[in-house]
């Protein structure tokens, strides 16, 4: 259903946009969390620490198709707000060609290049093989999560939160159901976890685009629409889509090679850190969907009403999901601080009582710092809803710079346990530049659309 965010109660418009999107994004993680759950129990500590040593590889280039994809979409919702349908339609033609050719080209360029990038991260030879065959088949189905990803992003910026959650649910539960089938009936090991992945997403694409062509009439696309997407009058239009995905598919591909390097100093500890620092960041994973889902729901409401040049209600919408931010932090602060070891347990078994140890010391630091991290998603996505990519870009680089530092730095002093205060510095830095880049530029924005009203006003008078 589509939903109009520009009028109504902000707090209410928000929080009920991001339950099914909370929701959705669990059963999302879930695929991750599937294959290290499964992996873990049925294959053992190596076969984990092989999925954990390239999950980075993994997440780098979900940030990059999300962060495209995300990007894009935010035209769809500022033509939505505006009230243009045919602008609608021909920003899901012109979405889907670009990010359908930018993901096939990032998929060859990555698969060719694949046992470099594993040599660069130091992942050890004996689980060398279940790692390249592993991130090769996702990087096969990679057109697939783009295909999803761009389905998703611009449903919610048309308001609506709830259509894709129903398949994603299905499809989690189908991968979990052909993970244990490749794995103990087929033995397909590693790389049969990897096939999960890709076939049940592939299944809620499919469940998806039916969904979506009986029930959303704006997203019934014409010949007109695929034409004008092929045509150099598009260009202009295109432009102005790559504006914003490009910076936005930049900016989450500087977090992901920030994770890339966190891990690659990780791998040189040895399996059981590996096996440890993968179970705790899929734990903090879980912990910080909330706020990621206000985040997301936050950059469809900005949007909407940046469209519809309703700046006082992006304020508010701003103010208050700051407010849930507060109590989101507090309260997984203090799940993983009393049942930190108790959820470690259920990836790797009782008996793992030293990698228990380090993946519970891991969230007993970065829960401290979860406010910070919170705040991120919040100014981020509230300025990308309003079409600026260049500061949130620069906070990611601030944050690549600052995290790799000291990742490496902390690592030589501290051990692996310097490593551990890595993304919170990071975090720390990086929330102060986007509150600061948020507030100048409202006000900014605030100010030349005053002017430009008090212009108008003369003209007719």
């Amino acid at each position: 259903m589509i939903n109009d965010m520009t009028k109504g109660n902000p707090l209410s418009l928000i929080f009920w946009f991001s339950v099914p999107l909370l929701i959705g994004n669990i059963f999302q993680q879930l695929y991750n969390i599937a294959d290290i759950v499964i992996v873990g129990r049925t294959l053992g500590i190596k076969a984990l620490a092989a999925v954990g040593a390239i999950s980075p590889i993994f997440f780098f280039i979900m940030f990059v198709v999300v962060g495209m994809t995300n990007g894009f979409a935010v035209i769809t919702g500022q033509r939505f707000g505006a009230k243009d349908p045919d602008g609608v339609r021909r920003s899901v033609t012109v979405s889907t060609v670009i990010s359908s050719f930018i993901t096939v080209i990032f998929s060859l360029i990555i698969a060719v290049f694949m046992n470099q990038i594993l040599v660069w991260m130091n992942v050890p030879k004996e689980i060398h093989s279940d790692a390249f065959w592993y991130i090769q088949i996702v990087i096969a189905g990679l057109i697939i999560c783009n295909a999803y990803n761009l389905l998703a992003s611009i449903v919610r910026a048309l308001g609506d939160s709830k259509t894709p959650l129903y398949f994603l649910i299905f499809a989690s539960v189908l991968n979990i159901f052909l993970a244990l089938l490749f794995i103990l009936k087929f033995h397909w090991g590693v790389p049969g976890s990897a096939v999960a992945v890709v076939l049940s997403q592939a299944v809620s694409v499919l469940l998806c685009v039916i969904y979506v062509k009986k029930r959303f009439p704006i997203l019934h696309l014409k010949k007109s629409d695929w034409l004008f997407a092929l045509k150099k009058e598009s260009i202009p239009f295109a432009l102005e889509h790559l504006r914003v995905g490009i910076p936005m598919a930049v900016q989450f591909s500087i977090l992901g090679i920030g994770i890339l390097i966190i891990q690659s100093v990780c791998n040189t500890f040895g399996s059981d850190v590996i096996a440890a620092f993968t179970a705790a960041l899929r734990i903090e994973q879980i912990a910080t969907m909330p706020m990621i889902s206000f985040g997301v729901a936050l950059a469809a409401y900005t949007a909407q009403n940046f469209g519809a040049n309703n700046f006082s209600r992006i304020r508010s919408g701003v103010q208050k999901t700051s407010l849930i931010n507060i109590s989101l932090s507090i309260i997984m602060t203090l799940l993983i601080h009393f049942y930190g070891s108790d959820i470690v347990g259920i990836f790797l078994g009782k008996g793992e009582k030293h990698i228990i140890e380090i993946a519970r010391d891991y969230l007993w630091i970065s829960t401290l710092f979860y406010f910070f991290l919170g705040q991120i998603f919040i100014f981020r996505n509230a300025l990308q809803g309003m079409g600026e990519a260049t500061l949130p870009l620069a906070s990611s680089i601030a944050e690549l710079l600052v995290r790799s530092f000291a990742a490496v730095y902390l690592a030589v002093k501290f051990s692996y346990f310097g490593i551990f205060y890595a993304g919170p510095i990071a975090w720390v830095t990086a929330s102060v530049i986007l509150a600061a880049g948020y507030f100048t530029n409202l006000l900014r924005i605030v100010k030349k659309a005053r002017i430009a009203y008090n212009m108008q006003k003369r003209l007719i008078a």
